[in-house]
C-alpha cells in the first residue's frame, strides 16, 4: 500500500504544478494534501464548482478544508441547468457535464500557468458506469489516484493517518445522480432531494441517497441505519416531512446504499 503512495508522489512530481478539481470529498482532499506536500502550495490551485447540483454545505466544507490546508482556493460557478444535454438526463449525462466543466478548468489552469488539471477519481471508479471519465480522457485530465491504483479504502486509511478530517466522510455524488435516466432535472426537484437528504443527515443517518422516482422517494441507507428508519416515531416524522416536500410515497430500499444504483437498470437493459 505504501508503494502506491510513493507512486502517487512520483506522478505528482512529474506534473510539476496542477489545478485540482476539488469537491471537498475524501478523494480530492487526500489528493490536495499530498499534492501540496510534494509540490508546495505555490504550485497547486484548488478549484471548487458552485452549482445547484451540490448542496451549499458541501461547498462550504471544501472551502474550510482548503483553508486548513493553506492552499490557494477558488470557487467557480457552473450552470449545468442551462445545458440541454444535462437537463434531459440521458445515460451519458455525466459526460456532457464533465466535458464543459473540464474545458473551463483547463482555461483557468492556463490563466494561472499551470501544466495540468487533475481530478480525484480513484482506482475503484472503474467498476461503475462513469461517462465523465471519457470526457476526462478526451481533454487530457489526469487522475493521479487512479494512476497510482489507490482504492477508496486505501485513501481513507492514509487520510486517517495524515489526520485529514475527511477520512471517514460519507461518499457523496452530485444530486443529479438521484434521478433515473430520461427524467428531466429541474431546480425544484434538485431542491426537493437536497432537503430530503439533509433531513435524514440531521437525524444522524450518515450515508444516504434519496432516489427521485417522480412522486416516489426511494431511500438508500447503510444496513445499520435501517432500524432507525422504521422506528415508529421517526418513521412518522420522516413520512410527514417527505410528503410536505411533495412526495406521495416514501419507500426504503432494503438492498441499502450502494454507489450508482440507478445504473443497475441500465446494465440490465444493455444485457438484453
Amino acid at each position: 500500500m505504501h508503494k502506491k503512495l510513493a507512486d502517487l508522489k512520483d506522478i505528482l512530481v512529474s506534473l510539476e504544478n496542477v489545478l485540482i478539481a476539488y469537491s471537498g470529498g475524501v478523494d480530492s482532499t487526500f489528493l490536495l494534501k499530498v499534492a501540496t506536500d510534494v509540490l508546495g502550495v505555490q504550485n497547486v490551485l484548488a478549484v471548487t464548482e458552485v452549482s445547484p447540483v451540490y448542496p451549499v454545505e458541501e461547498t462550504e466544507q471544501a472551502r474550510i478544508f482548503a483553508q486548513e490546508l493553506g492552499v490557494r482556493h477558488e470557487l467557480f460557478e457552473v450552470h449545468e441547468l442551462s445545458n440541454p444535454e444535462f437537463v434531459n438526463n440521458p445515460k451519458d449525462r455525466c459526460y456532457w457535464c464533465k466535458q464543459r466543466l473540464f474545458a473551463d478548468l483547463l482555461k483557468i489552469a492556463a490563466q494561472n500557468h499551470l501544466n495540468y488539471v487533475v481530478d480525484g477519481a480513484n482506482f475503484d471508479d472503474g467498476d461503475d458506469f462513469r461517462p465523465g471519465m471519457k470526457a476526462a480522457q478526451e481533454l487530457g485530465i489526469r487522475s493521479p489516484l487512479k494512476e497510482a491504483r489507490l482504492t477508496k479504502a486505501e485513501i481513507r486509511h492514509f487520510s486517517k493517518e495524515f489526520g485529514l478530517p475527511t477520512w471517514n466522510k460519507p461518499s457523496f455524488a452530485c444530486l443529479a445522480s438521484r434521478f433515473p435516466y430520461g427524467m428531466k432535472i429541474t431546480p425544484e426537484n434538485l431542491q426537493k432531494v437536497d432537503r430530503a437528504e439533509r433531513f435524514l443527515r440531521q437525524a444522524g443517518v450518515t450515508q444516504v441517497r434519496v432516489r427521485h422516482h417522480d412522486n416516489i422517494a426511494r431511500i438508500e441507507v447503510l444496513a445499520e441505519d435501517l432500524p432507525k428508519l422504521v422506528n415508529e416515531q421517526f418513521r412518522k416524522q420522516m413520512v410527514a416531512y417527505f410528503k410536505e416536500l411533495g412526495y406521495a410515497y416514501v419507500a426504503v430500499d432494503l438492498e441499502g446504499y450502494r454507489t450508482g444504483s440507478l445504473n443497475e437498470v441500465l446494465q440490465e437493459e444493455e444485457k438484453k
